[in-house]
């Protein structure tokens, strides 16, 4: 059960003090009284109710259950329910609940408003498929505004497995965008500067900027507050605060160029190798307010189709590793969110081949969470939709992540199966083929490591152990994180065949390199071994690894 929070209002949502509701008038009153009683009985809800069929009791009920899908403890019963009918107006999440309570009922899309109750954030916002890029942009920027700060409340938001199906089910049958261009009409696509930088777009056509931009056309990062633009999702930031974006939509906005487009991809190699080396934990925080001060202007400035295109898939990259960085400490229901997002973005880019790569990483987060069910579909969903236009690289890990999803459920024949196409994809590889920098981590040394997962899951301990020394041995020290997973691992197997010895001095490896890193699933790997030691608590090296472990935090 996902910890819940000492409040039911969803973390999007912005905070809004209402007034209390009215008291109700009394029985066997006439005149006025009687009349406001009527108006303010809430027709629209009874329709409903009595289109779906629930009693009083059944729609409380499911509604106390949803909310327990996204860590809320809601004691709601009949007598609410006629409440709501009378006209009071639940609070916080609960009625962007009640109109999911429906939706699922009644198969069709229903709001909060659709229900005649005040609307507000619904329960899965950022989880939402945007119908257009604008709407995406405003989407995510917002996740990137309120994601700042040590003590960010989206970071302790519920991972849903019900949020999983919608976007994959969009991202599958949905179209390319038409249109991503950003320009006034007498702009020329693709036109920079004579330095190949971004200069200012010419008057005519946009709106004129809010307030003077600051130094270099860029906006200041110190000093700035959170904007007011709105998505279809709901999710926005303080209507009290100034835009931080003055020139959004504004003559004076950036011209975005291809320099702007190879400095963002060069930041995601960037930050993808401190992952990597030291855990996401250490410049989690860099990355979102890189997206916040650097992506957002770009995404709200003038660009024609190429550009357009490509600054949505570099966008869609570093939104997907702060989805990854997050999920690396613990945050899951604010990854399951970035990655949603970033599957959006690599739609408006028309990258097929990247919405593949990051339904594959919600496939791999769905495993680590124990939904293996739901990771075969995401791996499959991600298959249909890229075909054979994928790298060899791509191709592999798809097949290597949905073996890893029918191990989790134990199904052994098929996770055989899709651990040798996964193999016979990367063999297919050839030298010198061209890799995105976000595929060229996975090599034989990853799909070793992912082998011996597979096998530490059906509990085929020697072919674990097997392909995590492996993985060891083809690992580059970059990869220090990913070296402490299969340490883990070998260690997990060492114990499984008996040798308590060799188990705990490999873990012991492991928790000295863990101790330099920041990242929440290294230090899981390792409970995970600790809670393994449980019957052999009398052995000397156990004790030993036991106090080494707790001189370090991990139990």
């Amino acid at each position: 059960m996902p910890q819940r929070p000492a409040t039911d209002r969803p973390a999007f949502a912005p905070r809004a003090d209402r007034p209390p509701a009215a008291a109700e008038p009394r029985t066997g009153t006439t005149g006025p009284p009687r009349q406001a009683a009527d108006r303010s009985h809430n027709q629209r809800l009874a329709a409903l109710i009595e289109e779906a069929g629930f009693s009083h009791a059944g729609l409380a009920r499911r509604v106390d259950q949803l909310g327990l899908e996204h860590g809320l403890d809601l004691r709601y019963d009949k007598t609410s329910v006629t409440r709501w009918l009378r006209g009071q107006q639940p609070r916080g999440a609960t009625p962007a609940l009640i109109a999911e309570v429906f939706t699922r009922r009644l198969g069709r899309r229903l709001g909060a408003q659709d229900l005649g109750l005040d609307a507000c954030a619904p329960v899965y916002a950022g989880l939402e498929f945007a119908e257009t890029p604008a709407e995406a942009v405003d989407i995510v920027s917002s996740m990137w505004r309120k994601d700042t700060g040590p003590h960010s409340e989206l970071r302790r938001i519920a991972f849903t497995p019900a949020g999983l199906v919608v976007p994959s089910r969009d991202w599958l049958i949905g179209r390319t965008d038409e249109r991503v261009a950003r320009e006034a009409p007498s702009d020329q696509d693709g036109q920079d500067g004579q330095d190949g930088r971004p200069h200012r777009a010419p008057a005519g056509g946009l709106r004129p900027p809010a307030r003077p931009l600051g130094p270099g056309g860029r906006v200041p990062l110190q000093g700035r507050r959170p904007g007011a633009a709105t998505g279809r999702a709901g999710i926005r930031a303080d209507a009290e605060h100034p835009s931080p974006h003055p020139q959004r939509e504004g003559r004076g906005a950036l011209r975005v160029g291809r320099g702007d487009i190879a400095a963002v991809r060069a930041v995601g190699d960037l930050f993808r190798a401190l992952d990597h080396a030291y855990g996401g934990g250490h410049a989690r925080q860099a990355l979102v307010r890189y997206l916040e001060s650097e992506a957002e202007p770009m995404l709200r400035g003038r660009y024609g189709e190429p550009v357009g295109r490509a600054l949505f898939g570099a966008v869609a990259d570093l939104t997907r590793l702060a989805g990854w960085t997050s999920f690396d400490i613990a945050a899951h229901g604010l990854a399951q969110r970035y990655f949603v997002q970033a599957l959006r973005l690599s739609q408006a880019a028309n990258d097929r081949v990247y919405g593949g790569y990051v339904l594959v990483t919600m496939s791999r987060q769905a495993v680590h969470l124990g939904h293996g069910r739901e990771a075969v579909q995401l791996t499959r969903v991600a298959q249909q939709g890229v075909g054979t236009t994928a790298p060899a690289g791509l191709q592999s890990l798809m097949h290597a992540a949905e073996a890893r999803g029918h191990g989790v459920l134990g199904d052994s024949r098929s996770c055989t199966g899709a651990l040798v196409r996964a193999e016979r994809a990367l063999q297919a590889a050839r030298p010198g083929d061209d890799q995105p920098s976000w595929a060229r981590s996975f090599d034989e040394a990853q799909l070793a490591a992912e082998f011996a997962l597979c096998y530490r899951d059906l509990q085929q301990w020697r072919l674990s152990a097997q392909h995590a020394e492996k993985s060891l041995r083809l690992r580059s020290p970059g990869y220090a994180r990913s070296r402490v997973f299969s340490r883990c691992v070998l260690a997990t197997a060492r114990l499984g065949m008996g040798d308590v010895d060799e188990a705990c001095a490999v873990a012991t490896e492991a928790l000295r390199a863990a101790a330099e890193m920041r990242s929440a699933r290294a230090v899981e790997y390792l409970r995970d071994f600790h809670r393994r030691l449980a019957p052999y608590r009398g052995s000397p090296v156990v004790r030993a690894f036991e106090e080494a472990a707790r001189g370090a935090g991990i139990v």
